[in-house]
Parts: C-alpha cells; structure tokens; sequence
C-alpha cells in the first residue's frame, strides 16, 4: 500500500494500517466484499418502508441479486407483489390483512440476509492446476416459479472434485396457470439460456456441460425422435434440441435436486445451509463422477394431451408389370377375367382419346364387357403368366436364338405369335386345322392360373373324366406342361367328383349277441316275426269267389339261419298261440323267443302270463320252457326274422 502515491489510494484507505487494522468493506458486482475474509455480503437497507405496494416494490428492488445467490429468498417477495398487482386498489394504499402478514414475515428473514457469507473464489483449487472442468446446470419448476441454477465442477490432478456457485436465476411461474410438464420444459429452456450465457462470459476452456432435470416427462420430450409435439412443446424443445444435444442432459431425483430450493422458496437463514449455494454432493462424490448416458422414452404417451395422434401411413411401391401373384386372390377363371377387363377399361379411360368419350378417369361400369374386351383381358392374363415363368426362353426367342436345348420347351419348338403369346410350333401350319388347334398356346403346369384354365373346361364338360378335359383344353388353344398329372390332381381334388365317384362308406358293425354264436341244436334260440297279408281264395259261392287274407309267421334260427314258416289267418293273439303250438310240435322246446312288440305278440305274452323277464305260469313254463324277450335292432343292422321272411324254404 505505501508503495502506492497517496492520492491514488480510496479516501477511506489513505490512513489505513495495513499491519494493525482491518480493511473497511469494499463493493464488488454490487455486494458488499469483506477484505479480511474474501468474502462477499448483501447490505440490506433498514429502513422502514411504509407497508403498500408501492412501499414493497420499493423493498424489493433494494435488494440487488446480479448473480442469484439469494434467489430462492427473493422469489417470494416477488410472488407477493404479483398477488398485489391482481388487485384492483391504490399504490398507497395499506395491505390487506393476509397479504401484511406475509410480507411482515419476509421483511424480517430479509435482515438475516446481511449474516450470509459467499466466498468470493468459486473453488479453492486454483483453475490453472485442474485437470478437468465442467459446468452443471439444474432445472426445476412448481406451481409459483421456474429455476435453474449453474456450477462449476473441477477435478485436480489426484482425482478430488470441488464444485462452486457460478449463476443462479429464477422466473415467476407465468398466469394463467398451466400444467407442471410445460413448466418443467420451461426450465429446461432457462437451464439452455443459461449454458449459453456461462459459454459465452467464462473466459476459461471448460470440458463439457451438464444438464439435469427431474422431469422424465421433460426428457422424453427432449430424446423423442418419432412423434410430432403441439407447437408450445415443438417450439420449446426445438429452442433446447438447437443448442444442446441429447447426450447432455441427465435425470437427477428431486430430492437432491438444488433447484428446488428456488421453486418453492426458502427463508433466507436457511440458505447457507442449503445445497442451492453448495451443490448436490454427489458432483463431488468419486462413485458418481461418472454419469451413465440413459436413453430417455416418453412417458405414457397414450394419455400424453401434448402429442399429436400418430397418423400411419402406407408406402406404396408401385411397380410397371401386374403381376401374377394378385390372380392367386381369384378362385374361377371368369372372375379374373373380368376383373382384368375392368382395370384395362380404367387404364384406358386416362388416355388422351377416352377423355372427349362417355367413360374418362375412375368411374363403375355398368354395361357389360364385349367378347373383344373379354378376350383382350384374358390374352393379357396368359401375357403375364408366360413372361413370368417363360422369361428367359422368350428373351432367347426375341433375340432370334433358339431355345436352349436342356429347356423343357426345346422339344415343343416354340414360337411368339402376332399379339406376343408363346405357342407350340411344328408342321402343322398347312393344316384345315385352326390356329388354335394346330398351334396351341403353352402354359406351365403348375401355376394357379393354369388350374383356373383346368377347373373352367373342366366345369364346361360336366365333370366328366381326364380324356374328356385334356381334349377340351386342346380344342381350346392350350397346351399344358405336364397336362396328365394337373388335371389328374384337379379332378382328384374336385369335390363334385369325389361325391360322384367316391366309394360308400361301410359302417364298422358290433359284436354278434352270444345266442347268434351258440352251437346249440337248430331253433335253440329263435327270432319271429309276421309278414302279409295276401289275398286266398276261401270257399265258391253263388255270385263267384269268397276271398280271405292270410299271413304268414316266420320263426329263423338265431345261430344257423334255419328258417320255419307258418300261415295264420288273422293278426290276432289266439292265431298265434295256435301257431306258436304247432311250431314247438314239430321243432320241439326252445330256450329263447325274440320278437317286436306287435299287438299279437303283446296280447299273446298277457294271455299267457309271459314277461320279459320270465314266465309266471308254471303249466305254460313247463310245457314250452322258454324265454321270452323283444328283438331289438342290433348296431350290425340285422333284425332276424325280418330279412329271412322272404325265404320259402320248407321247415
């Protein structure tokens, strides 16, 4: 100091000792600077400003913040002037009641402001010496502000980090309120002025710069690449995306995110204690020194308001050939052809002569086609299948060579026609025969069209056999390859044919009843059952002939098909009593009777006092010593006594 003139020295330090007194405060950026500690001081006016709202404007632009160290304290002073500023009142006028107690309670944290110390140093490394240096900005927003607050990060040669304090800033969250992502994205653009303001003021090299934002809504927002923003979103992530890039910004939970303290606003004896003037302290921890890059997705974006609908589109490729892989949608040949009509009709309708007609551009035609567009449709069906499996024998054939002689066609010795068809050559050109008969058009054996050509002549000659509609297809103009075994496998597949000229199906029979498979003697086990009426003469009378009916009941034997045949002359139960007795007269007892459950039958079993289940009277039981039981239909199809009725064999 005493090597400095005494008029070159501030009027406070002309008398100074340096040895023995403290240097007097000093301003710097408009705080106050404290010599002895290098520290910096706000000087906070004590005067008492008159509680209106001019009285608290005044207030608070006293308070001059260039750097933003004591923004998470000042932005409630400002929240409260805008509340007043709503009001429709006088600028002399005294403070509502809730509105005094607020601002009471901020004027007093405002004197413990004149307590905080900020070292003037952003670190005690000194820059020259640091390995590495970075800039990290946090961003943060809430219903009543948006903030976003800048350090400097430093590492030294032995790996040890230091952060510092470098710029802070805060807006008020604008009116009328909108939704927390927009305000999220709104610090996120203040955190981007920021990096450009620190980029362009810093004269040192810095490495990188870091951004982080709690908002993963605002992340997906900044990482999206495949769908479309409402233009208060698209403009702002346009303003980030231009001047920063996505490997830039980091996610950083709220609970150790410093902007928060600015969003939500904190006393100002807190403020030293805070991570807003220190940093997080995981900047200058080792284990996360390291950032991983993570690729951030949108986040619900099914409900998100601000994406536009995603609208699909289709590619089309267009292509100059049809192609025939379209006719495998057609199941007849007349469809196709048709529908080939169709679209050559339409084709033709954008040319230059079909405008000054009836039918120009796309339009439904009602009248029917001509024979002439029927058969141009179908020669450009026949076109389209020959270029696309005979291309390289007819390339031959254009250039004037022959065909190579290891092609299945070599032997056919084709030719290309007039209307640009391949057809079947030889020496029959001198022939009554026609054109289409002599010289027939080929076709591969194994494409779809080609079975749409089979099944339609095919149909044509009444589903008849191979010979008939190999020889239709050849009086038509076709000669298939391989002919025998398309059209084989065509009728082999024909449904109309397979019911013409399938097989019956047998029906798998059951197993026989055990008194079929007795080996006892004839008529053991025997089925009856009654078969008539026919007409017989009875007796003469005068006038002519008296005619009776009579029937005939048969009794087969179950095991051996031995049949006995006896006449009744009525259906009644005592005719068959009478011949049941004569049937046990000449082939003696049996053990089981089978029958239906005819009236006589019926009638006869109550008479004689025999069930199903036995017979009652013992006089009748023994004489006959037999069972008695209904005939049921066996699942083999057979019913004895019904299909032996015809034989007339003697008993």
């Amino acid at each position: 100091m005493r090597a400095f003139p005494a008029e070159d020295l501030a009027s406070n330090l002309q008398d100074l000792d340096v040895g023995q007194d403290s240097p007097p405060m000093q301003r710097s950026l408009g705080l106050g600077w404290d010599l002895a500690t290098d520290t910096l001081t706000f000087r906070v006016d004590g005067a008492e400003k008159p509680f209106t709202r001019r009285g608290v404007l005044s207030t608070i632009n006293s308070l001059f913040d260039p750097l933003g160290f004591a923004a998470p304290f000042s932005v409630q002073g400002r929240l409260i002037l805008r509340e007043l500023t709503t009001e429709t009142c006088d600028w002399d006028a005294p403070l509502p009641r809730e509105k005094l107690e607020q601002w009471q309670r901020w004027c007093t944290s405002l004197h413990d402001l004149r307590k905080l110390k900020i070292p003037r140093a952003c670190t005690t490394v000194p820059l020259s010496t640091t390995q590495r240096k970075e800039i990290c900005i946090f961003c943060d927003a809430s219903t009543k502000a948006i903030a976003a607050v800048a350090y400097l990060r430093v590492t030294d040669a032995a790996g040890h980090s230091e952060v510092g304090f470098l710029f802070g800033k805060t807006k008020l969250a604008p009116k009328p309120d909108i939704t927390i992502p927009r305000l999220e994205l709104c610090a996120a653009v203040l955190a981007v002025e920021l990096a450009e303001v620190m980029s362009a003021e810093l004269d040192i090299q810095v490495g990188d710069i870091k951004l982080f934002s709690d908002s993963k809504v605002v992340l997906g927002y900044i990482f999206n690449d495949s769908r479309r923003f409402y233009i208060y979103v698209h403009n702002r992530v346009q303003r980030i995306r231009r001047s920063t890039n996505k490997s830039q910004w980091n996610y950083v939970p709220s609970d150790v995110n410093p902007a928060d303290h600015a969003t939500r606003a904190i006393p100002a004896n807190q403020l030293a204690a805070s991570s807003w003037l220190s940093g997080p302290a995981f900047l200058v921890d080792k284990q996360h020194c390291h950032l991983k890059q993570e690729a951030f997705s949108l986040v619900e974006p099914a409900t998100d308001v601000e994406l536009r609908p995603e609208v699909v589109t289709c590619a089309t490729n267009l292509s100059f050939q049809l192609g025939s892989k379209r006719f495998e949608q057609f199941s007849s040949l007349r469809p196709l052809t048709r529908a080939i009509a169709r679209l050559c009709h339409i084709a033709y309708s954008f040319t230059r002569v079909a405008k000054e007609g009836p039918c120009h551009s796309w339009h439904n035609r009602k009248l029917l086609f001509s024979p002439d567009q029927l058969h141009h449709a179908r020669i450009r069906i026949l076109l389209v299948v020959q270029r696309q499996v005979y291309s390289e024998e007819i390339h031959c054939l254009q250039k004037g060579d022959q065909v190579p002689k290891q092609c299945s066609l070599s032997k056919l010795c084709p030719f290309i026609d007039s209307e640009g068809l391949l057809r079947v050559g030889g020496r029959l050109k001198r022939s009554q025969l026609t054109a289409e008969e002599g010289q027939p058009i080929i076709m591969p054996g194994k494409h779809h069209v080609t079975s749409l050509l089979i099944r339609h002549y095919h149909e044509q000659v009444c589903h008849q056999g191979r010979h008939l509609t190999e020889g239709t297809l050849r009086s038509a103009g076709f000669w298939i390859v391989g002919r025998r075994r398309s059209v084989s496998s065509l009728i082999y597949n024909c449904v109309t044919c397979r019911r013409l000229r399938g097989r019956e199906e047998e029906q798998i029979m059951a197993d026989l009843p055990a008194d079929r498979l007795s080996t006892d003697p004839p008529f053991t086990f025997v089925g009856l059952n009654v078969f008539g009426p026919w007409c017989v003469t009875s007796r003469r009378t005068r006038g002519g002939l008296a005619n009776s009916k009579r029937w005939a009941i048969i009794f087969t034997c179950m095991s051996m098909h031995a049949i006995h045949i006896d006449v009744i002359e009525s259906m009644d139960s005592s005719s068959f009593i009478n011949a049941l007795r004569r049937f046990f007269a000449v082939r003696g007892p049996v053990k089981q009777l089978r029958s239906d459950c005819g009236t006589n039958f019926v009638g006869a079993c109550r008479e004689l006092g025999i069930s199903s289940k036995g017979c009652n009277n013992k006089d009748v039981c023994n004489y006959l010593c037999m069972a008695v039981q209904p005939s049921p239909l066996f699942t083999h199809g057979r019913k004895l006594g019904e299909d032996d009725r015809c034989h007339t064999s003697d008993p």
